[in-house]
């Protein structure tokens, strides 16, 4: 009984430990001809709301990371790597998507005086 009840256990930390790092998507290649047709304005905003989503998705990586795995939870610390690692992986597809936009930006809104 008290095996069944620690291999119970062991799978919900499991679980939850994969489920902290959220479904997050990484999508495919970035595609800079997607920016042609935004106006300076649209391009400032999504430069803004990429900045916001790399800033959370760091946040998350470091509450993984400095997570503390049990010993007993066998998996626990492979799990919690894989998952900080995926955050790594969407937060450099992101400043890829951000170079693209600044790029866009740089080359068709001029420059403001202040």
């Amino acid at each position: 009984m008290k095996l069944l009840i620690w291999n119970a256990g062991r799978l919900s930390a499991l679980l939850a430990l994969s489920l902290a790092g959220g479904c997050s998507s990484l999508g495919g290649a970035v595609n800079p001809a997607k920016y042609d047709s935004m106006t300076c304005a649209e391009l400032n905003n999504a430069i803004g709301d990429i900045s916001r989503e790399i800033s959370q998705t760091a946040v998350t990586r470091g509450k993984v990371t400095s997570t503390s795995v049990p010993n007993w939870l066998l998996g626990g610390a492979r799990v919690k790597t894989a998952v900080a690692n995926r955050e790594t992986a969407r937060i450099e597809k992101l400043k890829q998507q951000q170079d693209a936009v600044v790029a866009a930006r740089a080359s068709r809104c001029p420059r403001s005086a202040g």
